[in-house]
């Protein structure tokens, strides 16, 4: 059984409406969702012994996510990741994008689809969120309709993407959730023990571009074939972090991505998706400036985005997958987050 309680979270400045808080609770799980980015602020996950710990990194209010933050827990596009210097041509016509991330364009622009209000709709089991992303919004071609749908079933939390388009125009949207499973506000991620079901990555320029290379793991640091203890595993290989793509299955059906276990709580995050990339981000870039829920502090490495999605900058690069949504077709993609105990 799954309930489904409707709340009011905050206002938004100047008139701009309401935002509610949706939460879904089933015996294993309970969710909280926002409808301001679609934005999951909360997740309580039972441990070995039963105790729930919330494991979101995130705010208790919504002026948190109204500030200058990293995305926590937003749904993030029309595009996620980056674009190369926020240019691509669709049908031999350019269109350039606002550079919110030097030199590139990052997760849609200045105001993506994680800074919007979303239209919600109470499903027995979840919630479906919908917006209409106008034409020439953040310079993407087109009109948008987008349906993002979240329902839990026992200890999986299920999340569709849906998206049609009035004109050809780039779209890739993946939810970027900042997990730590010894609960959020635990300093670091160090004694997590990550899987990543790739045999590929794509090495990026130091603008985090992918180069066009796609690399074999084997051998690299990059091989997460088998399960590594993340902070050993950054020692050994005098790396400071993940923040790149790994190239899954190419199969349009639910695939195995990753598995990340905490061995002091036992809870486990499994990743299934049809998608055909995981971005795997370590929060190399939070400095524990941001005050998050409960006066917890966020500092580098202390939460980490399993971001399910095309490979980066996919629309530029032909031996991509592709990256276009044509009128008439419909973006359909599904990410199961599967949490247990072990």
């Amino acid at each position: 059984m799954v309930s489904v309680t409707r709340t009011a979270f905050g206002e938004l400045p100047s008139g701009g409406g309401t935002v509610e808080k949706f939460q879904l609770r089933s015996e294993q799980l309970s969710v909280d969702i926002i409808s301001w980015g679609c934005t999951i602020t909360a997740l309580h996950v039972k441990d070995r012994q039963g105790k729930a710990s919330d494991v979101v990194l995130g705010f208790a209010e919504l002026e948190g996510y109204l500030q200058k933050q990293p995305y926590f827990g937003a749904v993030v596009g029309r595009v996620a990741n980056r674009i190369a210097k926020g240019r691509f041509a669709v049908d031999g016509k350019e269109y350039h994008l606002p550079i919110n991330r030097e030199p590139n364009s990052l997760h849609g622009g200045f105001r993506g689809f994680d800074k919007v209000l979303w239209t919600p709709q109470v499903l027995s089991n979840g919630v479906q969120f919908s917006r209409v992303s106008p034409d020439g919004e953040e310079g993407y071609p087109g009109e948008l309709k987008v349906w993002v749908t979240y329902t839990l079933d026992g200890g999986e939390l299920v999340i569709n993407y849906r998206a049609q388009a009035s004109q050809t125009t780039p779209v890739n949207l993946t939810n970027h959730s900042y997990f730590n499973l010894a609960g959020q506000g635990s300093p670091n991620i160090y004694d997590h023990e990550v899987t990543i079901a790739a045999d590929a990555y794509l090495p990026v320029d130091d603008t985090l571009i992918p180069t066009g290379v796609i690399a074999p793991v084997e051998g690299t640091a990059f091989d997460l074939r088998k399960p590594v203890e993340l902070g050993r595993h950054l020692q050994d290989h005098h790396i400071h972090g993940f923040d790149h793509n790994f190239c899954l299955q190419g199969s349009k059906e639910k695939h195995f991505c990753a598995r990340v276990r905490h061995a002091g709580s036992g809870r486990v995050l499994e990743v299934y998706t049809t998608q055909p990339g995981v971005q795997f981000y370590t929060g190399n870039f939070l400095d524990g400036t941001l005050r998050g829920k409960g006066g917890a502090v966020y500092p580098k490495h202390s939460g980490f985005c399993l971001e399910t999605q095309n490979w980066p900058d996919a629309v530029n690069q032909p031996r991509f997958p592709p990256a276009l949504l044509r009128p008439g077709e419909e973006y359909n993609h599904t990410t199961w987050f599967k949490f247990s105990v072990a």
